[in-house]
């Protein structure tokens, strides 16, 4: 067995469920840890200061998708962006159009949408799940049979969180809004925020929800954007912060460091697409080389440039993150926020893989501080752990 790692020398291969912190958002944010600790509420001057500086934050967070800053609305991360679009337009119709009560959703949304879906049932909505093909992508003509008159809202992810998929979100929103202009189109880019270029006016979506602590800034915060001509509930009422759309006392050192985060991201994106998507393509090509009975789960083309799901046969996949972790290898089997759930990837099931595959699929998300000798390690010890596990299997006549 290969000598285990040190903590020093941990390789984090889980970027999709958290990044590390950027040191230079760490310097943004401990003068407002610090010293300009001011409720942006008041008027004195400490609370002046840090209300210039969430506004200079929305603007950064604005630029990263291409919106207007008056459209963007600080929250506490990805889960209450999709709540409060889902919910908030929603509430809206109940009050506008009755009538309108159809919610399309796709088979591998996040939890967070998949959740807050099921509870608007309790609301009278119906819920319409839209299927993917076996690379997780949906297909439009699928897609356009389902719109009818009934049609309120549509939520589809733009890139899937456990496969990495990237879905024609342009296409889609085209072909709800030529169905009718007013049926809400949400997706969810919490993934693929600062990984891939986001236009919010060239995908056509009414809001749009991204996450500070998938792009090196911290945990707690996020954002939701909101087409200027959309109108949505506040789910959080009170002093009328966030133009009334999130009240509450505003997390101002997170949105501070959310603002230089989404600023580096923007300025390095091609950079680290290109690195990212180089090292991703390395990984692919050497576990699929090196470890045999292993295949990629998800589009190879149409996919995050950090993201590699793969399935090895003949294990389980909670067994061997265990087991990497024993070796400093820090990796997941899916979505981060699922684990304690304990529950089977309904995406990799949503795409068509039996029990065996599901339960032998594991994620590795790259990150822009990973190195290829990392990268190389990780095979090395991957190899070894692999072939000790399915000599243990309960799958290993069938992988044999």
């Amino acid at each position: 067995m290969i000598k285990k790692i040190s903590n020093r020398n941990i390789i984090y291969l889980d970027n999709a469920a958290s990044t590390p912190l950027n040191k230079d958002v760490i310097n943004e944010m401990l003068p407002f840890i610090k010293n300009d600790y001011g409720n942006p509420s008041s008027v004195h001057e400490k609370g002046r200061k840090v209300k210039v500086a969430i506004q200079n934050s929305r603007k950064r967070v604005a630029r990263l998708i291409g919106a207007n800053s008056s459209e963007i609305f600080f929250t506490s991360g990805g889960t209450e962006s999709n709540n409060l679009a889902l919910k908030g337009f929603c509430e809206y119709l109940r009050e506008t159009d009755e009538q309108r009560n159809q919610i399309i959703i796709s088979t591998i949304e996040h939890d967070t949408i998949l959740e807050t879906s099921i509870f608007l049932k309790k609301y009278g909505f119906d819920i319409k799940f839209l299927d993917v093909d076996s690379h997780g992508i949906v297909e439009p003509s699928r897609f356009k049979n389902l719109l009818n008159e009934k049609t309120g809202l549509v939520s589809i992810m733009l890139a899937n969180n456990e496969v990495g998929t990237i879905q024609p979100i342009s296409e889609l929103a085209k072909i709800t809004h030529d169905f009718d202009k007013n049926i809400f189109f949400h997706t969810d880019a919490v993934q693929g925020a600062g990984k891939i270029p986001i236009d919010v006016r060239e995908l056509d979506v009414d809001s749009l929800s991204i996450s500070s602590h998938k792009i090196y800034g911290p945990k707690g915060v996020g954002a939701l954007y909101i087409k200027k001509s959309r109108k949505i509930h506040p789910l959080i009422h009170g002093g009328g912060q966030e133009s009334s759309i999130r009240s509450g006392t505003e997390n101002v050192y997170g949105i501070v460091g959310f603002g230089k985060a989404a600023e580096i991201s923007l300025k390095n994106l091609k950079k680290n697409f290109d690195y990212l998507k180089s090292s991703r393509d390395y990984l692919i090509k050497k576990i699929l080389s090196n470890i045999s009975g292993t295949s990629l789960n998800g589009s190879y083309e149409s996919r995050l440039p950090n993201n590699v799901n793969i399935t090895f046969l003949g294990v389980n996949g909670e067994e061997l993150i265990v087991e990497l972790d024993e070796h400093g290898i820090e990796a997941s089997t899916g979505s981060a926020c699922s684990t304690n759930k304990q529950k089977s990837s309904h995406v990799l099931k949503a795409m068509g893989l039996d029990y065996e595959e599901i339960s032998g699929s594991i994620r590795f998300s790259l990150g822009i501080q990973n190195t290829k000798e990392e990268l190389d390690k990780t095979v090395e010890i991957l190899s070894v752990v692999i072939a000790d596990l399915r000599d243990r299997s309960p799958f290993k006549i069938k992988y044999q």
